[in-house]
Formats: C-alpha cells, sequence, structure tokens
C-alpha cells in the first residue's frame, strides 16, 4: 500500500499473497485529489445496462403491467414496476421508443436475436451462424473506452446463463449474438461471466495462475487475512469515519466470499430424470441468490472504483429457466408466449415483478452507500429493460425502458416521458452518454437525443 504523507491516492490497493484490493472513497482521499476531488462539480460518472430477455407483460386486457398511468409528473408506477415507488424522484420511465435494426429487413425470423445484437448499438446484426459475426459497437464500451482508462477494469459484463453456447441458436442467427449485449468493435463481442467466483478474482486476484488463487480461495479463508498488515497500516493513518467505511466495506467483502464459498461446497447432483446436473460449482442453486451475488460484486465494483461500466444479463434470450421459488414451472420462453390469454399474462408479469424486485435490491444497496457529497445511486445512471415489448407478437415498438439513478445531479427524475411513435432506442443511449460526459454524434440508427435535461461538460479528453 503507498500512502503519501498528508493524503490517500484514489488508487490506493491493500496488497497480500494473490490479492489486489481496492478500497471505497475514503474522506482521506479527496486532499489527494484536489483538482479531481469528487464533489456536485465533478463527481465520478457511473452507468449500468440491466437487460431482460424475452420482452416484458405489457399493456394487455385492459391492465398496463409495465407502463407507468397517468401524466408525465405524478404518475401511478405499474405492477411490474412498483417495487421502485420508493425512488421516483431517481427515475425516468421511457414510453414509444423502438429499435427498427431489431427487424427482419429480409433475414427472416431471428427477433430474439436481434433484440439482444441490437440493444445498445442499435445496428443489424450479420445474418451468420458461422465467425463473421458482425453488429456496432455498444454504448457501454463508449463509455468504458473514457471511463476505463481511471480504473483497473474498463467494464465488467455480466450475466446468469452459461456464454459457450456456439452454432446456430436462433433461425440461422449465430449463438454470439445471445451471449452478451457488449461490442468493443463492430466484429468484437464481450464474453460474459456468470460464475460469482471468477468474477470476484477478475476484481480482486492478483498474480499466480487461476487455479492457484483458486486453491486459496479453498482453503477456508478470506482474501482480507492475506491483507491485514496493510490494513492496520491504514487505519492508523485515517479517521475515525474512514475507519468506520472501510471496515463496513471489509464487511461486505467478507459476506460476499462467505456466500461465494457455501456456493462452492455444495455437492453436485445428477437429476436421474432428467439427467441434468446441478449448476456448476460456484454458481448458487437460487436464481435469486445468484442475481443478488452478481448485483453485490458490481456494488463492490463501484465502490472500490474497479469498474464505472457494467452489462448486467438476466438471462439468455429463448431460454427455458423456470422460476420455482416464485411458483413459476414453465420455461421463461414459453411463458413469454402468452397468447393474450388474461391468467397467462398474469403469470409472465409475476415473473417480470420478481426481476423488478431483485433490482430493487441493488438499487437499495446504492442508495444506502455513501459516495462523495451523495451515494452511488446519486452518481450513477441505470437502463433497465427489454429489447421487446409484447413478446407474444415479437414486437420491436414501444419497447420497456426505465432509467434509474441521479447521473451526479443531472438528471431530473419523477417523470414519465412518452416519445413519437418508432422513435429510435439509440437516441436515448445517445442522452445517456451525454449525461456521463462521454458525448457521441451518433450511435447505430439514432436520429436525435431524447430530453433528459441539461448535460454536464464532457470528461476532460474525450
Amino acid at each position: 500500500m503507498i500512502i503519501t504523507k498528508t493524503a490517500l491516492p484514489r488508487r490506493t490497493f491493500l496488497r497480500g499473497i494473490g490479492t489486489t484490493l481496492a478500497l471505497p472513497l475514503l474522506d482521506a482521499m479527496v486532499p489527494a485529489m484536489s483538482a479531481l476531488a469528487q464533489t456536485a462539480a465533478n463527481p465520478v460518472r457511473r452507468l449500468g445496462f440491466l437487460y431482460l430477455p424475452n420482452g416484458v407483460a405489457m399493456n394487455h386486457t385492459g391492465i398496463d403491467y409495465w407502463k407507468p398511468t397517468g401524466g408525465e409528473t405524478g404518475f401511478e408506477f405499474s405492477p411490474i414496476l412498483k417495487p421502485l415507488e420508493p425512488y421516483r424522484e431517481q427515475i425516468v420511465a421511457v414510453s414509444g421508443l423502438s429499435h427498427g435494426q431489431a427487424e427482419s429487413l429480409g433475414d427472416g425470423n431471428g427477433d430474439h436475436t436481434r433484440s439482444t445484437a441490437t440493444w445498445l448499438n442499435g445496428v443489424h446484426p450479420n445474418f451468420t451462424q458461422g465467425a463473421d459475426v458482425r453488429a456496432g459497437v455498444t454504448a457501454d464500451q463508449i463509455a468504458a473506452a473514457a471511463f476505463g482508462q481511471e480504473t483497473p477494469l474498463p467494464s465488467i459484463e455480466l450475466a446468469v446463463d452459461l456464454n459457450f453456447l456456439v452454432g446456430n441458436c436462433d433461425n440461422g442467427y449465430s449463438c454470439t449474438y445471445l451471449n452478451t449485449l457488449s461490442w468493443r468493435t463492430a466484429t468484437a463481442p464481450l464474453p460474459t461471466e456468470n460464475n460469482p467466483r471468477a468474477v470476484f478474482e477478475r476484481m480482486f486476484g492478483d498474480g499466480g495462475t487461476r487455479d492457484q488463487r483458486l486453491a486459496e480461495t479453498r482453503k477456508d479463508r478470506s482474501i482480507l487475512d492475506s491483507v491485514q498488515t496493510d490494513m492496520q497500516r491504514l487505519f492508523q493513518r485515517v479517521g475515525s469515519r474512514d475507519r468506520a467505511r472501510a471496515d463496513e466495506y471489509f464487511d461486505a467483502v467478507r459476506e460476499v466470499e462467505r456466500r461465494l464459498q457455501k456456493a462452492e461446497t455444495r455437492p453436485v447432483e445428477l437429476d436421474l430424470d432428467s439427467g441434468l446436473t446441478r449448476p456448476p460449482v460456484g454458481i448458487p442453486d437460487d436464481f435469486g441468490e445468484h442475481v443478488r451475488l452478481m448485483f453485490d460484486l458490481q456494488w463492490l465494483a463501484y465502490q472500490a472504483d474497479i469498474t464505472r461500466v457494467f452489462t448486467f444479463m438476466y438471462g439468455r434470450e429463448v431460454g427455458s429457466r423456470t422460476y420455482p421459488e416464485i411458483g413459476l414451472t414453465g420455461g421463461h420462453h414459453a411463458m413469454s408466449h402468452h397468447g393474450d390469454r388474461p391468467e397467462a399474462i398474469e403469470r409472465y408479469a409475476k415473473l417480470n415483478t420478481y426481476q423488478t424486485d431483485l433490482f430493487r435490491y441493488f438499487v437499495d444497496r446504492l442508495a444506502s452507500t455513501p459516495d462523495g457529497d451523495g451515494t452511488l445511486l446519486d452518481h450513477c445512471l441505470l437502463l433497465y429493460g427489454a429489447g421487446m415489448s409484447n413478446p407474444n407478437i415479437h414486437s420491436h415498438n414501444d419497447i420497456p425502458l426505465l432509467l434509474v439513478g441521479g447521473a451526479s445531479g443531472h438528471l431530473e427524475g419523477g417523470r414519465h416521458l412518452v416519445t413519437p411513435p418508432k422513435t429510435p432506442m439509440t437516441n436515448l443511449l445517445v442522452s445517456m452518454l451525454d449525461k456521463s460526459g462521454v458525448p457521441v454524434d451518433q450511435l447505430g440508427d439514432s436520429s436525435g437525443r431524447v430530453d433528459l435535461g441539461n448535460a454536464p461538460e464532457p470528461l476532460s479528453g474525450v
């Protein structure tokens, strides 16, 4: 650990065997950042993109399951979005946006693939099941190229499904398109990671091979054990408030480790009826616990400024996951084709509400964590939504989208914006980049911007 005579640098690490532990923002770091101090005028800017597969239950049978009702302000939360009502003032629902590049355009079926491939770039993917995949640079990677110069990881790509499917996954389209939201270049998709242990190692591992680091984790010890010397030196140099803040962070790291170890110690079992094994070692059996664990890892990454950009996929399109924990035993994709039957739509809305409940867990974490002159939620901007609206007809019009977070004081919340029909969703992505200080002239098929209010000054060098 490097400590100056007067303050801690923002990029302070505690080091141990195979471990590099970044720290959250402490009061002692602000003087050392003088010109870059996290203040209302110059906060750290963060972006996150959370994807719901197979669309959501929209306005059917006379009930607005997703869309808020009422005017632009003072609206009523829909059943699916109701869990987020306590954060009304940091929410902007956006209706009317579409993804024209997810339409067939002569390529036949494959709407699920195109939903994923176009969501963050507005570029129609190359119709192939071979290696010549092509889409477009995504909004998250535009931000990562700017923010990543200041963080250990430019971005993190998270998922709950496996990412190694290859070949034809959807009507002649390569599985590659379904495996990720993020494209660094038009021909370079970024792989997602669904194993929490692998994400933890990427965030905090340092030195040795992956197998060596994994062997260390199996010694029933915490990474905090290997940085005890640096921890003691840190506590000697900072005030009581910083010690309490660091202690809370260390406790959070330790709790995540405990849950990782629990997932790794369960036996692997074979279901004799189906022939399927349980999830791989390190991945919780329960979907909700898996999602919460991934959210906690990203929460730690935001706190320690390990990365400022992430994508998260709740699942892969056309997936058949079931949700027995909430009484839904039908496959996800099958449930999405509800046939406009009221009881089937209600079941699908129950699943979508469960997804929002899990997202609320992450939002609660961000809102309760101090960061500079506010909270992590104040200083981030999250996009939550899907690439389809009514999945029963594979509609790419009026897709469900929600902005959550304060955008470092640059987003006026408590609104439901309704754009003209067929407005490109990429207009919203361009506006989000504006809000993050990374303006672009155009992204994919964008034709302008969605008015989200005044944008901050661009980041230096962008």
